[in-house]
């Protein structure tokens, strides 16, 4: 084997990230020039946001629930009385990481999957070639929208998830380890300063911005009729969480560098 048959696979996997940065800078472009269709992003923001508020603010909340259950006890195993610590612990942890990274892993599920569906739909059916012979840029007409609308809300989300978690940590707090809610709010207030909850939204829009791109990305990508649609739907969830759990590592080094 020859060393540019060995290059091969690497070259494959630059050009597949150069194609994602092109189209990133490409759909920024194209956001700051007219026409505005102001209808089709509030539309875009009410099926990425209002639509999703119900999948996660459950999950979250009984992830708080789940935290501060498993949290308490380990406390109070290891120090008898160390539980009323437990707000601080849970806002924390569901503030810096879990709310942020669950949410955007969630949306990656829910909205990922439909935009790739439903652009590579137009992409096998032709409808992205009819866009062009009427002069109308499809990443003007397509890409924009669900970009500005997950630049939005998945960090309005978060802040709702970041709500429910540590609500559901304060049912349990209540419930199970007798903390009452007073002390609970008492100890995040005392514990828990602005930097956690910017940290966490400050991840949340890089979140937004990668699920928007990857999945836009690869529904424009789509070939190969209804099987390349789902090939196509497979790969944005599957990048997507993917580049969000490891981007988290970077972006949470960067944010500790920056004491954030």
């Amino acid at each position: 084997m020859s060393i540019v048959d060995r290059l091969k696979p690497m070259l494959a996997a630059v050009e597949g990230i150069g194609g994602y940065f092109i189209f990133f800078k490409e759909t920024i472009v194209w956001i700051f020039r007219p026409p505005f269709d102001g209808k089709s992003i509030i539309n875009q923001m009410l099926e990425i946001g209002c639509k999703s508020i119900p999948v996660t603010a459950i999950t979250l909340f009984f992830t708080g629930m789940v935290m501060a259950l498993q949290i308490g006890k380990a406390m109070d195993s290891l120090m008898s009385g160390s539980s009323q610590f437990i707000g601080s612990a849970v806002t924390i942890a569901m503030f810096r990481e879990l709310c942020p990274v669950m949410t955007a892993l969630l949306l990656a599920g829910r909205v990922g999957s439909s935009i790739a569906a439903e652009i590579g739909t137009m992409q096998v059916t032709e409808q992205i070639d009819a866009l062009r012979t009427l002069r109308a840029n499809p990443i003007q007409y397509l890409s924009a929208p669900r970009f500005i609308a997950c630049f939005v809300m998945v960090p309005a989300l978060t802040v709702i998830t970041d709500l429910m978690g540590v609500l559901g940590g304060a049912f349990i707090a209540f419930f199970s380890l007798g903390i009452t809610p007073e002390k609970y709010l008492e100890n995040i207030v005392q514990y828990v300063d602005i930097t956690s909850f910017v940290s966490g939204i400050v991840k949340s829009v890089f979140f937004g911005v990668i699920i928007a791109i990857v999945s836009c990305y690869r529904g424009f990508k789509t070939s190969g009729g209804a099987e390349g649609v789902g090939k196509s739907t497979i790969a944005a969830v599957v990048i997507s969480s993917m580049t969000i759990l490891v981007s988290d590592y970077f972006l949470t080094y960067l944010l500790t560098f920056l004491d954030l």
